[in-house]
């Protein structure tokens, strides 16, 4: 496969078009030419420049994972389905204010909170959200700012437009909380394959992913919603485990529950095409916990997994420091997980052969991956 860095002309063509685009963010803010608008990326001027970081960095282009994976993480810990590995946990904030307030078990609030208070990091960039439900990326840099912002959006918010924003300035030791696809963008800026962004990049300390099935289209999302009640109403969402197929919508009225059947319409289509359900190019990824007794218990946990030495030193300043409680993880969990990342990699694989009729030809994935590759055949 083709990885030459190339430029906007390109990214236009080979993401925007194709209707790849994430909306990460990961174009914006390097220079005046993209930005963000209503959950769109848009291309405001026209540029010749034949290699630019808009095209570098874009998680939708030609990208060698396994060359990201071995320079980031230890070989000994990498895993086919789900990355590396250095840990795996369920855990929750030991703070019943912050669990009260946070998505499930309010790990990656408790964890976020903690790296800035230890000065790990000086500058949080997480989702925040704008008006009527629209999410933006947000800089924080302290504990109230992150408690501001502990709810999950189910619609993409373009962080890594304000990592690069705030980036740009310098001077900063910044955290970051991403999708998948933001993570994997953070990875390539990391590689650094253009000289002109060493100096920003460098201060990225922590990347702390969530794991992510797919998000919504906030147009579609939005435009669903208005049928049921006015958005302005919604206080927070969740997603229960499939068996549940719904979408709970959190009011102050009470919960309202809408069918995954309709849900599925406001799915952002580049999600369809995703091979990551866990950000595997994180320091650690967080996200709901399964537990035997069921969702109303389960959803107060997270399944936590360490990938590098950071973060399994984060985590284990959280043990320490009693930010974090722990539980036994149960049986099988860690096999679920991997059934479940590797049915999402299978799903990626398979409408990718479908949109380009050709089984070598998997756009921005490289059949030659040793992860990827074998699943041409059988996915």
């Amino acid at each position: 496969m083709d990885m030459k860095i190339l430029g906007q002309k390109e990214l236009q063509k080979e993401v925007k078009d194709a209707y790849f685009c994430t909306g990460c963010g990961a174009c914006v803010n390097l220079c005046p030419y993209q930005a963000s608008y209503k959950d769109q990326i848009v291309m405001l001027h026209s540029c010749d420049l034949k290699e630019g970081g808009c095209y570098a960095f874009c998680p939708r282009t030609p990208t060698d994972l396994e060359a990201l994976k071995k320079r980031f993480f230890d070989p000994r810990d990498l895993i086919a389905e789900i990355g590396a590995v250095k840990g795996f946990y369920v855990a929750r904030a030991a703070s019943p204010k912050i669990r009260a307030g946070a998505q499930h078990g309010g790990t990656a609030t408790a964890l976020i909170t903690l790296a800035l208070e230890e000065g790990i990091i000086d500058t949080a960039v997480l989702a925040g959200e704008g008006e009527n439900l629209l999410p933006e990326g947000a800089s924080v840099k302290d504990q109230a700012g992150v408690a501001k912002r502990s709810r999950s959006k189910f619609v993409v918010a373009p962080n890594i437009a304000e990592f690069n924003r705030i980036a740009k300035e310098g001077g900063k030791k910044i955290g970051a909380v991403v999708t998948p696809c933001q993570a994997l963008a953070l990875a390539k800026m990391r590689a650094k394959p253009l000289k002109t962004y060493a100096d920003r990049i460098d201060q990225l300390k922590l990347v702390m992913g969530l794991f992510c099935g797919w998000a919504l289209s906030w147009k579609n999302l939005t435009a669903l919603l208005r049928q049921k009640i006015d958005p302005a109403e919604i206080e927070g969402m969740d997603i229960p485990p499939s068996q549940y197929h719904t979408l709970s919508l959190f009011t102050k009225k009470g919960t309202i529950d809408i069918s995954l059947d309709e849900v599925t319409s406001a799915v952002r289509g580049a999600c369809w095409y995703c091979p990551d359900l866990t950000a595997e190019f994180s320091d650690l990824s967080i996200g709901s916990a399964r537990l035997p007794e069921g969702w109303e218990e389960a959803r107060g946990w997270n399944q936590v997994l360490v990938r590098t030495s950071l973060g399994e030193q984060l985590l284990d300043l959280a043990r320490k420091k009693r930010i974090l409680e722990f539980r036994e993880v149960p049986e099988g969990n860690l096999a679920k997980l991997k059934t479940a990342s590797l049915g999402k990699k299978k799903t990626a694989v398979k409408n990718l052969k479908i949109r380009s009729r050709d089984p070598k030809n998997l756009y921005f994935l490289d059949t030659q991956d040793p992860v990827i590759g074998p699943l041409v055949n059988g996915a």
